[in-house]
């Protein structure tokens, strides 16, 4: 399942991180009753929860989080698979942090991704 051309835009990446993050602030809101916009530092880590667990889970699982599927992107190792739980957790923190994913290599990799040993593309 080894992907060809071109890495995904820098605009489809964005859109399904934001999707993710909305996505989360709903089962946030939903579950534990935070609300949104977030009134405090906690809610709004209540909300990071949620975006690191759900980006971690499917991620690892299934290579894409719910805002990849929609843009039609997956993560994956150097074999074309999904990258596991424990990849997923780090690249999902790493992310999370912002820096590590606006500093890019030539092939549009970031940090997070060079870290976890994965790679964006096109589904």
């Amino acid at each position: 399942m080894e992907s060809t051309g071109a890495p995904p835009s820098l605009g489809r990446r964005l859109v399904a991180l934001l999707i993710d993050w909305i996505v989360a602030a709903l089962c946030a809101v939903a579950v534990v009753g935070v609300h949104y916009p977030p009134r405090d530092i906690g809610e709004n880590l209540v909300i990071t929860a949620f975006a690191i667990g759900q980006m971690t889970l499917l991620t690892g699982l299934l290579g894409f989080s719910i805002g990849q599927r929609l843009m039609r992107l997956r993560v994956e190792n150097r074999d074309g698979q999904p990258i596991g739980l424990a990849r997923a957790l780090l690249r999902t923190v790493l992310l999370s942090l912002v820096l590590p994913a606006i500093l890019m290599t030539d092939d549009k990799r970031g940090l997070h991704d060079l870290a976890a040993g994965s790679r964006v593309v096109s589904a």
